[in-house]
């Protein structure tokens, strides 16, 4: 058993020790993780607002891997990164393109970019100042963002770190009792100027089908497992191996919510 689990934990540290860029889950998803899918579909909803002559900004886009997929010209498209590794791939692969490439990371950060520059703003799963989205949003101009909400992971979290909050704050929030829900946020937008076009939250079970690709799911959000590592949470580990060889499978919970906005 002692030679079994220390196989384990070698094949273990490699997740931990992989490279990771862009914003690309093929690693695990959908052979070693599976989530329940949402019942709106945010790629679909995103385009369906795009026209050609509109002004794009895409916060937050990653390796750009979404972005493309939607199709919009790349001379009316402008993103934000803030993890340097993907800032770099993003001036590698879209400014030749013709894309504008900017850093930004997190609020009260200043956007770079002038008031009313954008007819629509888009948002996957990064942080957003909602007073700066509005400034950079034309009137009438539309923000759609889907986020991952305070209680994702909570169960995981737990287990694998007791001592950590199962809920996760919004990063600009000064409050640490704040729950990022839509409940919170769809107030504060509503206050900040802006009609709610489409709200919806969900809550989809996740399953993962092998110890190694949570080690690098927790190693990748690293924000969602502060102080992670193989070694820390080796017994908890080799627990969640018991239960997989047990159950087939180790649940999770993740927590999802989406707005539609119009800058009034």
């Amino acid at each position: 058993m002692e030679k079994y689990l220390e196989n384990l934990k070698t094949e273990w540290l490699n997740e931990e020790n992989s490279d990771f860029s862009g914003w690309d889950f093929s690693h695990i998803e959908p052979h070693r993780m599976r989530s329940e899918p949402l019942f709106w579909d945010y790629r679909a909803m995103a385009k369906s607002l795009l026209r050609p002559e509109q002004e794009l900004l895409d916060m937050g886009t990653g390796g750009g891997e979404l972005l493309e997929s939607l199709g919009h010209p790349y001379e009316r498209t402008s993103v934000t990164e803030g993890w340097d590794v993907n800032l770099e791939l993003c001036r590698k692969r879209l400014a030749p393109k013709g894309v504008r490439v900017e850093r930004w990371s997190d609020p009260p950060e200043r956007l770079p970019f002038a008031d009313e520059s954008f007819d629509v703003v888009l948002n996957s799963h990064e942080s957003y100042g909602i007073d700066e989205v509005r400034r950079v949003l034309k009137p009438g101009g539309i923000f759609l963002t889907e986020q991952v909400g305070g209680e994702n992971s909570a169960p995981l979290r737990a287990f694998l770190l007791p001592e950590r909050s199962a809920n996760l704050a919004h990063s600009d929030a000064d409050d640490a009792g704040f729950v990022f829900d839509l409940t919170h946020e769809r107030e504060s937008v509503e206050q900040a100027g802006f009609e709610v076009l489409a709200a919806a939250e969900q809550y989809p079970k996740s399953k993962f089908f092998d110890v190694g690709a949570i080690v690098w799911y927790c190693r990748v959000v690293v924000w969602e497992f502060p102080g992670f590592s193989v070694e820390k949470c080796f017994d908890k580990l080799a627990e969640l191996q018991k239960r997989l060889e047990r159950d087939g499978y180790v649940e999770n919970r993740e927590h999802r919510f989406l707005l539609m906005l119009r800058k009034l």
